[in-house]
């Protein structure tokens, strides 16, 4: 294992890093760091999880200490698809940003934008941002990119997959031709490549595990449920499990029904799309992340860019539409070499597509027929019959009074503070 400290890294990052218990490397970030910090354009392919925002962020800090920024006008530009995924980086280099003396900021949609333009009213030195905001905030006169010597594009893919690519293309046209340019993704194919011959000078490439769901310490099942009222029965027994669980729907629509029916059982979950406010969005993963709200209900916004440790266990309740998405969603567990079970609820009209789903993702599930009740559900998914009284709405006030939280079956939990909720991760 290779140090940060021989990395070439400045003393004030690596020790904030080893305040954190962070002194090795991974994979990818001893192998980008030196050429990152040496200036050369870095083309990086890995998923979530592998290290990569250390990779690209602490060499742009790096290069970005000892000069001085203006307000509105950032050194450094780092675009991700959505807000979690852009407010997380921003968390993970504030604390290595301050060492320096640089502020970071994020910009994202979903915000009042009079917030981003207050905050762009002093200097900034590294600006996180979704692709639409930060276009607003250009369009309004509030931001300018010409002295945006170093930028770094997070699954790039995603931002593909989401349309994204027209805004990021006018982004990086209004940064100069000669800017150090990072694009980190878990594929680079098809439109990233183009994004990569078009803005990238002799990049070099860094590779890591691609994303796939065979490690050896996750285990693939298909749940095959019966009906939908047999499914929706499942669900809830699953719902009700000790651990955290991520259940992946395909609609918004889904993901709300979903929660409102587990939070009828007594289960304390929360849902997470496109269309929720921020509030609820940063609630929602605080919580999850914190282990308050033991289930994350998610349409596939939660499949990538989302890094939180301890899933043990993905349910598809509703099978992915393609067999990529199948990918990301399980690599939500089993992360940094702990163990994580990936099921799939199948009904009876859906085994053909499940199975033909499979075939193209490369996995081998074990097929099970369960029941609600049935010793195979609780052997695999640690299933059980939700006992706690229903809860209100997310957001409502509970009726554990304020200074509370409620997990699963109704238990009391202390609220912890946003410090003990920040994660580890890099």
């Amino acid at each position: 294992m290779t140090s940060f400290a021989e990395l070439g890294l400045p003393d004030p990052i690596v020790r904030v890093l080893s305040k954190q218990g962070i002194t090795d490397a991974f994979p990818i970030q001893e192998a980008a760091i030196p050429d990152a910090l040496s200036g050369r354009d870095i083309l990086g392919r890995g998923p979530t999880g592998s290290g990569k925002t250390f990779t690209f962020g602490l060499p742009m800090l790096a290069r970005l200490a000892g000069a001085p920024s203006r307000p509105g006008s950032p050194r450094g530009l780092v675009l991700a698809p959505t807000r979690e995924l852009a407010a997380q980086i921003r968390e993970r280099l504030e604390d290595p940003a301050s060492a320096l003396g640089l502020r970071v900021i994020d910009v994202v949609g979903g915000v009042n934008i009079n917030h981003h333009i207050r905050a762009l009213a002093a200097p900034v030195d590294l600006l996180v941002a979704t692709p639409g905001r930060a276009e607003d905030l250009i369009n309004q006169g509030k931001l300018d990119l010409g002295r945006a010597e170093i930028t770094a594009l997070d699954e790039a893919d995603q931002m593909a997959d989401m349309g994204f690519l027209p805004q990021v293309r006018k982004l990086l046209d209004r940064t100069p031709n000669d800017a150090q340019r990072m694009l980190f993704s878990a594929t680079l194919d098809g439109d990233v490549e183009k994004l990569v011959q078009a803005y990238m000078h002799d990049p070099v490439t860094h590779s890591t595990a691609p994303a796939e769901a065979a490690v050896d310490t996750m285990a693939h099942y298909v749940l095959e449920v019966g009906d939908r009222e047999q499914r929706n029965d499942v669900v809830l027994r699953i719902g009700a499990r000790e651990g955290r669980t991520i259940m992946f729907m395909r609609t918004k629509h889904g993901v709300d029904r979903q929660v409102k029916k587990l939070r009828r059982a007594g289960i304390h979950a929360q849902g997470l799309h496109g269309d929720k406010g921020q509030g609820a969005r940063t609630r929602a993963i605080e919580g999850f992340s914190d282990g308050s709200t033991p289930v994350l209900v998610a349409t596939d916004i939660a499949a990538r860019g989302i890094d939180i440790g301890g899933v043990s266990l993905v349910v598809h309740v509703d099978p992915p539409a393609e067999h990529k998405a199948y990918l990301h969603r399980a690599g939500r567990t089993a992360r940094a070499g702990t163990s994580g079970t990936v099921v799939t609820l199948a009904m009876d009209e859906q085994r053909d597509e499940v199975a033909q789903l499979l075939r193209k993702a490369g996995v081998e599930a074990t097929s099970v027929t369960v029941a609600p009740g049935s010793e195979a559900l609780v052997r695999i998914t640690g299933a059980r019959e939700p006992q706690g009284p229903p809860l209100p709405p997310p957001g409502h006030a509970s009726p554990a009074g304020p200074g509370t939280r409620t997990g699963t079956g109704g238990k009391r939990r202390p609220a912890r503070s946003r410090r003990q909720r920040r994660g580890g991760g890099r």
